[in-house]
């Protein structure tokens, strides 16, 4: 059976943040991930697929992932949804941040829907799941589709290493919490797609990462 949803990952600023683009194979209806930059480029990308933008979708409030969410909404009229509320002051910043970055064109906005743990959205015929996931960032959230085994994790977890904590309102032990509470029980065979660097799955983390493996966090 082929699979509900199709992914395509495309990199963008000069910090190559993971911008994914997931649509429903049925519909064709797609939702941008952390539109971080290069609205341009998103849209051409969309253009070439023969998509319609439905959603834009945010897991957290730092330049790199919402930087462009602005452009692209005025671009195709989607609305925004996400992050957490708890990340409002990190988007009032990204104009500031944007300056000091070296991306200009980054502006801030106000999300047409906050999304809180244990929501739900909707792309087309499909549905994705909401968790709450802080630590790197108070409001951080991960988009999870249950039926293709797929999450969009954002910063909160990489392959081979996790989310910094040392940013304003971040906080280390929460992040684990997020990590092994939130994400793990999701299954092993969970495919995601981080904010930055490769995929990975939830296994493959759970055996080698040598920041939340099982046998790294059994240790007394």
């Amino acid at each position: 059976m082929s699979p509900p949803i199709r992914v395509l990952i495309a990199p963008v600023t000069p910090l190559q943040q993971n911008c994914t683009i997931v649509w429903s194979a049925s519909t064709k209806s797609a939702a941008v991930i952390d539109p971080g930059g290069e609205t341009d480029r998103i849209l051409e990308a969309l253009r070439q697929n023969g998509l319609t933008l439905e959603k834009i979708w945010v897991t957290h409030g730092h330049l790199d992932h919402a930087g462009a969410a602005a452009a692209l909404q005025e671009a195709t009229g989607a609305p925004i949804e996400g992050p957490h509320p708890d990340d409002a002051f990190w988007i009032d910043d990204i104009a500031t941040s944007g300056a000091k970055w070296g991306m200009p064109e980054a502006r801030s906005f106000k999300p047409d829907r906050w999304l809180h743990d244990g929501d739900r959205v909707t792309l087309g015929d499909t549905e994705f799941e909401v968790y709450h996931c802080p630590g790197h960032t108070p409001g951080h959230v991960v988009f999870f589709h249950r039926e293709a085994r797929f999450a969009q994790v954002g910063d909160v977890l990489f392959q081979g290493s996790i989310g910094r904590t040392d940013f304003p309102r971040g906080n280390h032990a929460d992040l684990i919490a997020s990590i092994t509470d939130k994400l793990w029980p999701l299954g092993d065979d969970v495919t995601f797609v981080p904010g930055h660097g490769p995929t990975s799955t939830f296994g493959q983390e759970r055996r080698s990462n040598p920041f939340v493996a099982d046998g790294v966090l059994a240790r007394p």
